[in-house]
């Protein structure tokens, strides 16, 4: 199969000059959000009059009555209507918005595509109209108020559109999606929902087994809890009722990747229990010491040798080929103004910050700040730190 930037939308549709955002959740608030600056006219719609206005009280846009309006806003259809909603509520939200004649052309931000695809041809709706597509982005949280202008800053944002969708409506997504920050590309709706399965469906689920062992884990032991952990477990706190609708609706796929891993998993199990076994260590409390990396372990040396191989093919920033990043550990007081000065002092010496992670030390006023620079320059930044009273290691 063909990557997303195999199949790039070209420039060629101005902006649009007006879009209604029907769902006012964390997506279709932060397209609203990121739009507004553009210079966009905004119009936001949604069933929970709350979450409309609180949208609007934010500076997404101007509500209009109802879930979907019983016609266009003032003046007259919108150059696109974005249904920022379930995927089960998207046929449904673009049936009642073309018989109300919302807009020229009408998207969805839906997770999955084959299923709303389905469901808009049985209901009758004009597909000719309807671009479906779904920019990858989001966050833990939900809700207008997690909204961010920037959420989709450099992100794909995959359109799959289901003929006849004409060549003016690609376009025309094409340049909402680059309107609000993002890099669009043409996939089938087959095709995205393999992929979401393997990058964004199947993680949510991992991630939230994982974080469903330290339900019953005591208080003592989740102290100990480091940043692994917490990079492991952190989309595990997604909406339950719209995380199971999106699995659901993405079935066959997800099963595909889950048993795949569980797979793998299991025969890592295994041949730990056989390593425990051995060395006189019953299972769950460890392998002893004597195991020594037997024959029973080369199972799991080869998962992780593989999890090496596949990291480093995840691309780097907007899409380039990941290159080879050198982390710096830095010790920094758990104080107002650390953060700036720590950015200031990497400025000065002229280093590009990558990436950050922070982990707080449990009990102590103090935290590690993890900080993901190009390898020529660790030295540069090492000394710059050093120079500034930081406690720095490699």
């Amino acid at each position: 199969m063909s990557s997303a930037a195999d199949r790039p939308l070209a420039a060629g549709a101005p902006a649009p000059a007006s879009v209604i955002v029907i769902g006012t959740g964390l997506i279709g608030t932060s397209v609203a959000l990121a739009l507004r600056p553009q210079g966009v006219t905004v119009w936001l719609a949604d069933s929970d009059p709350a979450a409309a206005r609180l949208a609007a009280d934010i500076g997404a846009g101007t509500v209009l009555p109802g879930d979907v309006p019983a016609g266009p806003p003032p003046g007259g259809p919108a150059d696109v209507a974005v249904l920022a909603v379930p995927p089960q509520a998207v046929a449904p939200a673009l049936a009642r918005a073309q018989a109300a004649g919302l807009a020229r052309w009408y998207t969805d931000v839906a997770s999955v595509k084959t299923l709303p695809v389905r469901q808009a041809r049985a209901a009758g709706c004009d597909m000719a109209s309807f671009v479906p597509g779904h920019p990858l982005s989001g966050r833990e949280r939900s809700g207008p108020a997690a909204a961010r202008a920037d959420l989709f800053l450099g992100r794909p944002w995959v359109i799959c559109p289901d003929p006849p969708v004409p060549a003016a409506g690609l376009a025309a997504i094409g340049a909402l999606a680059r309107t609000c920050g993002a890099e669009p590309a043409e996939v089938s709706a087959a095709g995205h929902d393999r992929w979401v399965a393997l990058v964004s469906h199947a993680p949510h689920v991992l991630s939230a087994a994982m974080a469903a062992r330290l339900a019953d884990a005591s208080d003592g032991t989740l102290s100990l809890a480091g940043q692994g952990l917490r990079d492991v477990t952190r989309i595990a706190a997604g909406d339950t009722g719209l995380w199971t609708q999106i699995l659901a609706a993405n079935a066959a796929p997800v099963a595909d990747v889950l048993a795949a891993v569980a797979a793998d998993l299991a025969a890592v199990a295994e041949a730990l229990a056989d390593t425990a076994q051995a060395t006189g260590a019953s299972p769950g409390t460890g392998p002893g010491t004597g195991a020594g990396g037997g024959p029973d372990l080369k199972v799991l040396a080869a998962l992780l040798e593989q999890g090496g191989a596949g990291v480093a093919r995840i691309p780097g920033k907007r899409g380039a080929p990941a290159r080879a990043e050198a982390a710096v550990q830095v010790v920094i007081p758990d104080r107002p103004g650390e953060l700036a000065r720590l950015f200031q002092a990497a400025g000065e010496a002229g280093v590009n910050i990558e990436d950050i992670g922070i982990e707080h030390s449990p009990g102590l006023p103090v935290g590690v700040a993890e900080l993901t620079v190009h390898p020529e320059a660790v030295g540069r930044l090492t000394e710059a730190l050093a120079a500034n009273g930081w406690p720095v290691r490699r």
